[in-house]
């Protein structure tokens, strides 16, 4: 038994519907993830101690500032990260690791462990050590030496 001569036409209509149809969903989710940015830190070094610099534009996050007061430094250094897509994790950042990472649709979730001291990054709040802080542009939060008890977690 074989198809009618015009049953391909169906097929190749069909086919081209569901490409054209998944090319349009597919650009879409991906404008959606993408359009609020990525996290952005700077490492960089503030009177000898380390110092991040956080940043994330479309929350009007500015500069929000987290020095590590027992943390001192050698170098200049002055390294910045997006957090744009995923890795395994840990990996590392300057002075540190990054354990937790979700950037599938930004600007995610980052979780640091710095000089023994975790940071949360989240659009809704910053956690420092289990503390929950609201996001204030230009704020600046001073973390002293972290406890060798509570590394210990």
């Amino acid at each position: 038994m074989t198809a009618p001569p015009k049953a391909w036409k169906h097929f190749v209509a069909a086919f081209a519907i569901t490409l054209i149809g998944y090319i349009v969903v597919f650009n879409w989710i991906e404008h959606r993830r993408v359009k609020n940015g990525p996290w952005e830190i700077t490492f960089q070094n503030a009177g000898g101690q380390l110092e991040l610099v956080i940043n994330q534009n479309s929350e009007a996050i500015r500069d929000v500032r987290i020095q590590f007061t027992a943390a001192t430094l050698g170098t200049n250094l002055s390294q910045t990260i997006q957090f744009t897509a995923g890795r395994k994790v840990p990996f590392d950042v300057p002075f540190g690791k990054c354990v937790f990472l979700d950037p599938l649709f930004l600007p995610g979730k980052a979780v640091l462990e710095i000089a023994g001291h975790e940071i949360q990054l989240m659009p809704r709040v910053l956690m420092l050590d289990g503390a929950e802080h609201a996001w204030n542009s230009a704020k600046s939060f001073a973390l002293p030496k972290a406890n060798a008890n509570e590394n210990q977690k």
